[in-house]
């Protein structure tokens, strides 16, 4: 039995090395872009280009993801003629916390702290995917914050199972820290391309995202536990935010693709832009990675908000 412990203690303090290894390489890889701003809760890493003077696009991003996956492509061709702002949510990406992570109502206080301390006035507010809940929570909690939400294939309604791609995050609390510390890391860099297509599909996934568009930083031990947490967390605080859509009283716009495998288009599309006083939804080709594999509709669309 000694001899069994010692060698399970080689084995995990092995894994814990070779993860935070892997954990820095991916860093050096996809290093910071940008600057913290500090907030209540946070300290939030964001990339701002184009005019200072020109009206504002605050884009944020969703689970297991960061904010190049707005500057992948997207950003840059917006920013030609306005001032864009791409954030790390809390807890993703640089964006370190600096007290317990943050649900669905903290993140959007947090985002609506850093448009406040960046000076931005009623910004256009861009959300993906668990981004477009934040979002609303925000457009809730803080009405006076945005002039409108540009919400691209958002999770909106409460659902009861993870979609597939995401089910391996439902780990009880206790046993985060260890699976990330151990075997998250190893899963996630021989399963990881598997999953990626998936989150995708029917798009193809650029040969350039681990890099170009940060995917890479989601095997980091840090994002395994997050993402654990977001999935745990969502529902319940959907179940709450979901009914109160009718008091929003600014625009939200919605953008889904229709062949979307993560996400439900009508359930998390139509039926949320129904239940918005000024809500409208535009249904295209694709999936669910909108803003990196139809970055001409997408931008199109934004232009038209």
């Amino acid at each position: 039995m000694i001899g069994f412990l010692v060698a399970l203690a080689v084995v995990i303090a092995a894994l814990v090395l070779w993860s935070g290894y892997v954990s820095r390489g991916v860093e050096r890889w996809v290093p910071m872009d940008g600057r913290q701003v500090e907030v209540p809760g946070a300290r939030i890493h964001y990339v701002e280009t184009g005019p200072a003077d020109a009206p504002a696009i605050v884009m944020i991003h969703g689970i297991l993801s960061q904010l190049r996956v707005f500057t992948y492509a997207l950003a840059g061709r917006l920013a030609t003629d306005r001032r864009v702002i791409v954030m790390d949510r809390p807890g993703w990406g640089y964006s370190t916390l600096t007290g317990p992570r943050l649900d669905i109502p903290g993140q959007a206080d947090a985002v609506a702290a850093a448009i406040r301390a960046l000076g931005l006035e009623k910004p256009l507010l861009v959300g993906h995917s668990m981004g477009g809940a934040v979002s609303l929570a925000l457009a809730l909690r803080h009405p006076g914050a945005v002039r409108g939400l540009g919400l691209i294939a958002p999770y909106t309604q409460p659902i009861d199972e993870p979609p597939a791609p995401l089910a391996g995050l439902r780990v009880p609390g206790p046993l985060r820290p260890l699976i990330a510390w151990t075997i998250a890391v190893p899963l996630a860099m021989r399963t990881g391309k598997a999953k990626t297509a998936a989150v995708f599909a029917p798009d193809p996934v650029p040969e350039d995202f681990a890099i170009r568009a940060g995917g890479a930083l989601a095997i980091r031990p840090a994002s395994f536990q997050m993402g654990c947490y977001e999935i745990e967390m969502g529902p319940a605080a959907m179940k709450v935010q979901a009914p109160r859509y009718g008091e929003i009283a600014v625009p939200v716009s919605i953008l889904y693709g229709r062949e979307d495998a993560l996400l439900d288009p009508e359930l998390h599309g139509r039926k949320t832009a129904a239940d918005v006083p000024n809500g409208q939804v535009e249904i295209i080709e694709g999936g669910h990675m909108l803003p990196v594999t139809h970055v001409d509709a997408t931008e199109a669309w934004l232009r038209g908000l």
